[in-house]
């Protein structure tokens, strides 16, 4: 794999519309799908950065991976330390919504990250969204919501947003979408059985959910790098 770095991901590269410095590496010249990643609460768009040569295959397209930077922000569950974050985190209940305008806002800034690769030539069915933790959370409320049909959408270690407004909200252009869940079966940050009530949520709603436990805590594992390598290669090739 010929991995290049965009001048972005030496540079700090910002996407106009969505406000979000970047992170970019791209495994050929000539990127012909997209992977837009999501980091989790605390880290940045470096974080996954490093499992980009693991997700290849022998014949892969050219993949273009954009890692935003979420904005730095105060959290209320770190006493309100400023930290890079998605939204506000009140309490780790199971009421992770309540920042309903932060929510809504970094959905926004990831459409904008879509829309900006659409720009760029690759077309909405050869995109994937995903996203770690808080990441996945809101990769998750993009993707289901998002007015034109993705090549598929990736939650890792995450769980559902505003599940109440889920069906309302989704949109037709993505009904059925391939969805990738991975969670860890001992992870103490987001329960698995959140992981579990999401993928079965979704497969409620016809989505066609591909589900994975690993005995991990919350992390990711070269299992589940390798499982999401053969999840993409369906999706792109």
């Amino acid at each position: 794999m010929n991995m290049q770095e965009s001048a972005a991901a030496t540079g700090g590269g910002k996407g106009a519309a969505s406000g979000l410095e970047t992170v970019e590496v791209t495994t050929g010249p000539q990127p012909t799908a997209a992977v837009i990643w999501l980091h989790g609460l605390g880290a940045d768009g470096h974080d996954f950065e490093p499992l980009v040569p693991e997700l290849g295959w022998d014949g892969a397209p050219d993949i273009r991976y954009v890692f935003p930077h979420a904005p730095v922000r105060p959290v209320t569950i770190n006493g309100g330390m400023a930290m890079r974050a998605w939204y506000d985190i009140v309490s780790l209940t199971s009421h992770r919504d309540q920042d309903q305008q932060g929510i809504a806002d970094s959905v926004n800034r990831a459409a904008a990250l879509v829309r900006r690769e659409i720009g760029r030539g690759i077309p909405a069915c050869r995109i994937v969204v995903a996203g770690f933790s808080q990441g996945g959370a809101i990769a998750l409320q993009l993707a289901l919501r998002y007015a034109e049909r993705l090549a598929g959408l990736v939650a890792l270690s995450t769980y559902l947003l505003l599940d109440h407004r889920l069906e309302g909200d989704a949109h037709e252009a993505n009904r059925g979408l391939p969805v990738f869940v991975g969670h860890g079966s001992h992870d103490p940050m987001v329960p698995f059985q959140l992981g579990e009530m999401a993928a079965a949520r979704l497969r409620d709603l016809g989505y066609q959910v591909d589900f994975h436990s690993y005995p991990m805590p919350h992390a990711v594992c070269p299992e589940e790098v390798a499982d999401l390598a053969a999840w993409l290669r369906a999706r792109f090739e």
